[in-house]
């Protein structure tokens, strides 16, 4: 256990450190240079984590690993569920049916097809394959992260598929504001604001390219991408019971058919906060703590990750992500016209 007697010290202070960690990540994301391209601190958590791992891990003490450990599993869930609350019941009402539509289209359609993509065509490993699917089809890093949590996956698997979303969803970021001044995208405000939010991977990729063309852009794309949030909960429902009937994963702890609770308990979040029993101040306070959170097990996630377990993956993930992210500017660009019409 990490906080029996003989590991409690240990698993204080490899808290703390991680904690250290997630404070240097969210300071180094509030700097211009960074803030400007909307670059996370959950971002820069896992790659100073990264750093850390490669080069100055092996003069730390060995003991603070239950530390590390447990900010990847205890405190990402409680960032999960505190996740729930950037959300509200009434998100679903502000977009109408085609925000809600596009939503489920995008989640359901891009993991289906990076499964098989990255599967059947592409032979890659297919923990490898429902992560970087995940983290696509959902809410970038934090979709990956929780995935993880359900699949028990090894750390360096999650590191690749961030690094994917890092890639493309910031390439996504400066692209569609270019497309829309460029003409090449024939979407009034409201429209343009759902392909937004329905296609691009983290939330702060939506925020960018949504405010880079207007405010109500903005405003539509957070809401839409939002509910694409909501949909983590019943993805991750469904992800525990399918891993069960494919036989994905080969341990009797992957077989048993768990409910993950922190998803659950982010749906319920998610009712509660639609009441407004806790005021804005406060809600931007859990906010602004769930952030924290969430760096930290980012950044916990980058200490366990070695580079040596990225020799023999290859080109393969990157492939995938690319195809994935071509899938939603064109899919999602025709799911969005398929709605309009509806």
């Amino acid at each position: 256990m990490s906080f029996s007697k003989h590991n409690r010290k240990g698993t204080i202070n490899g808290i703390i450190f991680v904690a250290l960690f997630s404070l240097l990540a969210i300071y180094i994301s509030n700097l211009a240079i960074f803030k400007n391209i909307g670059i996370s601190p959950l971002i820069i958590g896992i790659v100073i984590g990264m750093i850390y791992a490669n080069t100055v891990k092996s003069k730390f003490p060995q003991t603070w690993n239950t530390g590390i450990k447990f900010s990847t599993k205890t405190i990402l869930r409680l960032g999960i569920v505190l996740y729930g609350f950037r959300l509200t019941l009434q998100n679903l009402q502000d977009v109408g049916l085609q925000g809600f539509t596009v939503a489920i289209l995008v989640v359901s359609l891009t993991f289906i097809i990076g499964y098989f993509i990255g599967v059947k065509i592409l032979k890659m490993d297919k923990e490898l394959t429902i992560l970087i699917s995940a983290g696509s089809s959902i809410c970038g890093a934090a979709a990956v992260l929780a995935t993880e949590s359900v699949l028990k996956s090894q750390a360096y698997k999650s590191a690749i598929a961030v690094s994917t979303v890092v890639i493309f969803g910031t390439i996504a970021m400066f692209l569609y504001p270019f497309m829309y001044k460029a003409g090449l995208v024939p979407f009034d405000a409201t429209n343009m604001g759902v392909y937004i939010g329905g296609t691009l991977h983290e939330v702060a990729h939506v925020v960018g390219a949504g405010n880079a063309i207007s405010g109500a852009v903005a405003e539509n794309a957070v809401i839409v991408k939002m509910i694409r949030v909501m949909l983590l909960a019943p993805f991750l429902i469904i992800l525990s019971i399918f891993i069960i009937k494919t036989g994905i994963s080969k341990s009797e702890e992957k077989k048993k058919i768990t409910i993950p609770w922190f998803a659950v308990m982010f749906m319920v979040v998610v009712v509660f906060n639609s009441f407004d029993f806790i005021s804005t101040k406060g809600v931007s306070l859990i906010n602004t703590f769930d952030t924290f959170a969430l760096t930290m097990a980012m950044s916990a996630l980058g200490m366990e990750t070695s580079f040596d377990k990225f020799k023999g993956v290859g080109f393969k993930p990157i492939i995938l992500a690319s195809i994935l992210f071509i899938w939603l500017v064109l899919g999602g660009f025709y799911i969005v016209k398929f709605t309009i019409a509806l």
